[in-house]
């Protein structure tokens, strides 16, 4: 059976929120930042991956010529209107149903930050020999350590609407790649068959 486009895009905007949901609600602690990002990362690029294929393979089986211009559609399309109605929905959730799970993340964002700095300056500073180097690196730590402190991180907001827009500006350079991909590998090259003619 061969849904729509659109009836596709309803039903990766239903599944991308229940995989939100369950996140949100059974990983919600110290590591919910963590667990969100590799759930962006790998969870919803596959779902919408595999999607996108089911909805041009299934088009293609029914369907003895299939265009680029048919093949990319049934492939964007789906991804598109899943993407932004689970944007739009995931940023009026955390801005205005629950903000103390948008101060968390925010939160996390930072801890992680700081975490990461603080590794790569451990690392660093055990393989510098000179005394030199190590003054060096030194300042430069406690100076980017700076924009960690309580004033600096105070207001900080990685969740408003201009980062979501950037955000879904990255995703749909993702859908176009996938979706050209996908209507390429699956447009039906043209076949010329010889005209029949009658022999006297």
């Amino acid at each position: 059976m061969t849904k729509s486009p659109s009836t596709l895009g309803i039903i990766l905007f239903i599944a991308t929120m229940i995989v939100f949901f369950v996140v949100y609600t059974f990983f919600s602690g110290i590591n919910y930042f963590d667990i969100s990002l590799k759930a962006n990362a790998f969870v919803l690029p596959l779902l919408y991956a595999g999607a996108a294929f089911w909805s041009v393979k299934s088009y293609w089986n029914n369907h003895r010529v299939v265009k680029f211009k048919e093949a990319f559609k049934r492939a964007f399309v789906p991804m598109f209107v899943g993407g932004i109605l689970s944007i739009f929905s995931i940023y009026a959730f955390l801005n205005f149903v629950d903000p103390a799970a948008k101060k968390l993340l925010n939160y996390q964002y930072v801890q992680r930050q700081k975490s990461e700095l603080d590794t790569e300056y451990t690392s660093a500073r055990k393989i510098l020999k000179h005394q030199k180097d190590i003054d060096e690196l030194d300042q430069k730590y406690i100076e980017r350590l700076q924009s960690f402190t309580p004033e600096a991180v105070k207001g900080k907001d990685m969740l408003t609407a201009s980062h979501f827009s950037g955000y879904f500006a990255a995703i749909l350079i993702f859908y176009v790649v996938l979706s050209v991909f996908f209507g390429a590998f699956f447009r039906t090259r043209t076949i010329h068959q010889p005209e029949e003619t009658n022999q006297a």
